[in-house]
């Protein structure tokens, strides 16, 4: 039975402490992108706007050029989602194989993957710049999601692997006694039942292929397909010390994934939780 005692509200206080503290940034950011000009300058960081305007969000959805945002924004969900996508199937099955196969190159590619997440990605961005634009990967956004799948697919297999390794073959077992193909048996029954490993590995892959900078400004300078991150540099490198549309263009580069996460942050806390039990 549960008894409140003081430890509890000891507990409850500093808990609630912690949280004000990591809010304060976000309290600071929010006030500050609905600010005028003029009571950016003249008003404490602390005081709430005396009237709350819209206008610097609208000065930076307008913009044109390097710095149009809202191109960015655009950019950023297409090679954001299908990188997701990709990686979510061919990470599944690529986990799949690897598990449920008894060959030995499945055990050894395991590890060649394993390694793969180790080895930092920038050791080879020159020779993955000059293949990829042989075969006229850079400065598209189907390009941008091939790079992006095949940087970061081995984590999406290492994750699945592991999930995969916990799952008897009972499901599996009982739909081939009925009937069911081996494709049926994996998109219908096996690919649903990992639902929490999806969702932690659409969650990590979402949130770096959206953040990224360094991989879009590389392979995506020159050309008309800037990501967000990308449109934010060129956007804040014009302003000197407009905080107001800076915070303002700050967040709406947040909106998106953290409605994203909203949506998906139950099948990454289960995701989590099976992991630390494989």
């Amino acid at each position: 039975m549960f008894r409140y005692t003081k430890f509890t509200l000891i507990r409850e206080v500093a808990v609630w402490l912690v949280a004000i503290v990591f809010l304060l940034p976000f309290y600071f950011l929010v006030i500050t992108a609905f600010k005028s000009d003029q009571e950016v300058f003249s008003t404490s960081a602390t005081e709430l706007p005396a009237t709350w305007t819209v206008e610097n969000f609208a000065n930076v959805m307008t913009a044109t050029g390097q710095s149009n945002v809202l191109l960015g924004l655009l950019n950023s969900i297409i090679i954001t989602g299908g990188t997701i996508l990709c990686m979510v199937i061919l990470g599944a099955l690529a986990g799949y194989v690897i598990t449920r196969s008894t060959r030995r190159w499945t055990q050894v590619s395991y590890y060649i993957f394993l390694i793969a997440i180790i080895l930092p990605t920038q050791l080879g961005t020159v020779p993955l710049y000059m293949g990829a634009r042989a075969l006229g990967l850079t400065g598209s956004l189907w390009g941008m999601i091939v790079l992006y799948t095949g940087m970061l697919l081995p984590l999406a297999i290492f994750l699945y692997a592991n999930f995969f390794r916990g799952l008897g073959t009972d499901y599996e077992e009982a739909a081939a006694l009925d009937g069911a193909s081996p494709t049926q048996v994996f998109f219908q029954i096996i690919l649903p039942l990992m639902a929490p490993a999806t969702g932690t590995v659409a969650i990590l892959a979402g949130l770096i292929v959206w953040n990224d900078f360094f991989t879009s400004l590389i392979f995506l300078g020159g050309s008309d397909f800037q990501t967000l991150p990308v449109a934010m540099y060129y956007y804040v490198g014009a302003l000197v010390s407009q905080w107001n549309q800076i915070f303002s263009i700050v967040i709406i580069s947040m909106v998106p994934i953290l409605i994203f996460y909203l949506v998906a942050q139950k099948q990454f806390m289960q995701g989590f939780a099976g992991g630390l039990k494989h």
